[in-house]
């Protein structure tokens, strides 16, 4: 008996976590050497379909509900970007963010992807979840699209999770290598969303100084600089960002997990590796576990290498699958 205790003490927990994603995703097309491309998702597609990822619970994102979506964006914002869908063509809204035929059904399912892995996680039919969608969504201000993102999915997830559930305290964790504008423009005078980001600076879009703290001091910003490695990306979430989650004691813990801060990404300078995004994953999990039942929702945002997108999602996946 004490040989087979031993042996089951070895053995990493098995989690039951959700895999949410839909073909759609393909099918917001930007123009030709577009960093944020349809080959994303195939990158994460092939890497999901390992023999280690066999135990993942999979379903496809059904479409946002208007009623999530304008408890973040106005309706009439909402609207005009439905009616502003080409037909044919691609049409820009700024010169990095563009609409094509497809887009607004991905944008729509990457919203209701997110409020249905919420809603998994909250009943109780899963412990945690990875939403792997695109466009990203954490620079989409209340009434601006921009920085590749057309709907803010993980605000949305936010207000959903507070409207059906009830949450008092939602916490939003943004390790992208871009600053969340859009999120923290969101939750900027907010007492009941923390929200909290590691990021380079200086880097698009600019804002996510140490300074800007929000009107309810519940924003939490850790910048980094330009080679920065996964030693200084671990002491700020542990000296600024988890101490603080850990305090605020949410219901919920959410993720922006962009893996563009990864070393081979092209549009940014910091120098993480894959084995930094599962660190920080199971962290966030331990903090999880003491404040809110463990309960994580992780939406994908940026990361535009593929090879360094693929195995920076496995090594975070894998850890919400094992603790």
């Amino acid at each position: 008996m004490h040989g087979q205790g031993a042996r089951l003490r070895e053995t990493p927990r098995l989690m039951h976590t959700l895999l949410v994603t839909h073909p759609a995703g393909l099918n917001h097309v930007t123009p030709p050497g577009h960093p944020e491309r349809p080959d994303r998702l195939r990158a994460l597609d092939r890497i999901f379909e390992q023999e280690k990822f066999t135990h993942l619970i999979r379903d496809l994102a059904p479409l946002g509900a208007r009623e999530d979506i304008i408890r973040v964006h106005p309706g009439d914002f909402v609207d005009a970007m439905g009616e502003a869908s080409p037909k044919d063509g691609l049409v820009r809204i700024d010169s990095d963010t563009v609409l094509s035929p497809g887009s607004w059904e991905a944008a729509l399912r990457a919203v209701g992807g997110a409020c249905y892995a919420v809603d998994e996680v909250l009943e109780g039919k899963v412990q945690n979840a990875f939403v792997a969608m695109r466009p990203p969504g954490h620079h989409c201000e209340t009434r601006k699209p921009m920085g590749f993102c057309l709907l803010n999915q993980v605000a949305i997830a936010a207000r959903h999770a507070q409207a059906k559930f009830g949450l008092g305290r939602v916490a939003i964790v943004d390790f992208d290598v871009h600053h969340g504008n859009g999120t923290q423009d969101i939750f900027w005078a907010d007492d009941s969303v923390l929200y909290c980001s590691t990021h380079e600076m200086p880097l698009y879009p600019g804002t996510g100084a140490v300074s800007e703290t929000g009107d309810a001091n519940t924003i939490v910003n850790a910048p980094l600089r330009s080679g920065d490695d996964g030693a200084v990306f671990k002491e700020a979430m542990e000296t600024r960002i988890l101490p603080r989650i850990s305090a605020f004691s949410p219901d919920l813990i959410l993720i922006s997990a962009g893996f563009d801060a990864h070393i081979r990404d092209p549009l940014a300078s910091l120098r993480l590796v894959d084995t930094d995004f599962g660190w920080v994953t199971r962290r966030l999990m331990e903090v999880a576990d003491a404040t809110c039942q463990g309960r994580v929702v992780s939406v994908l945002e940026g990361g535009y290498d593929l090879e360094g997108l693929a195995s920076s999602a496995a090594a975070h996946v894998c850890a919400l699958m094992h603790g």
